[in-house]
C-alpha cells in the first residue's frame, strides 16, 4: 500500500501592525483662550470684530463650526437676549489647531439703539461656546442688550484659520 506523506503548509505569519496616530480630538473651552480685536470696523449701526479662539493647551485640537456666541451680564451670568444666528456665507473648514495657533470668526454687533422696541441693558461681554462644546468661555466687552426675545443683535461666522 503507498504511504501518504502530508505536506503542511506554512500559516501565515502574524504581522505587526501599529496603530494609526489618533486623529486630534476636538478644541474644548479648557484648552482655550478668547480675545476679540475690533479692527473690523463698522457700517449702518453695526460693529464687526473677529472673535479669536487659540488653542492654550498642549496638544494640537480642531476647531470646525460655528461657535455659540450671546452677550451675557458677567462672566458667570445668563445670556441676554437672543444667541448670535449664523451666517453662512463663509464655509464650514476643519482646522487643526496647533499649540499656540488661533482661528477666527466674525461677530457682528447691531447696536441696541437701532430698535425702538429693544429693552435695553447693560451686558458685560460676550459668553462664547466653542464649536461642539457645552462649556463656555468670556471676553469682558461691554455692550447694551436687549433682553426682549425676538431682537436679534448677533450674528457670527464659521471659524477660519488664521
Amino acid at each position: 500500500m503507498p504511504s501518504q506523506t502530508a505536506t503542511m503548509t506554512p500559516s501565515p505569519s502574524a504581522t505587526a501592525t501599529s496603530a494609526a496616530p489618533a486623529a486630534p480630538a476636538l478644541c474644548k473651552a479648557a484648552s482655550l483662550t478668547a480675545t476679540t480685536d475690533a479692527t473690523g470696523g463698522g457700517a449702518a449701526g453695526s460693529v464687526y470684530e473677529k472673535l479669536i479662539l487659540t488653542n492654550s493647551g498642549t496638544a494640537t485640537c480642531v476647531l470646525e463650526g460655528f461657535a455659540g456666541v450671546s452677550l451675557t451680564a458677567d462672566a458667570s451670568g445668563e445670556p441676554i437676549g437672543e444667541p448670535a444666528t449664523r451666517e453662512t456665507t463663509t464655509p464650514v473648514t476643519k482646522i487643526e489647531l496647533a499649540p499656540g495657533k488661533s482661528a477666527w470668526a466674525e461677530i457682528r454687533y447691531t447696536q441696541a439703539g437701532n430698535y425702538g422696541d429693544c429693552a435695553r441693558v447693560a451686558a458685560a461681554g460676550f459668553r462664547i461656546y466653542p464649536p461642539n462644546d457645552t462649556a463656555s468661555l468670556f471676553v469682558a466687552e461691554p455692550h447694551d442688550a436687549c433682553s426682549n426675545a425676538g431682537i436679534k443683535l448677533l450674528t457670527v461666522t464659521a471659524f477660519q484659520a488664521v
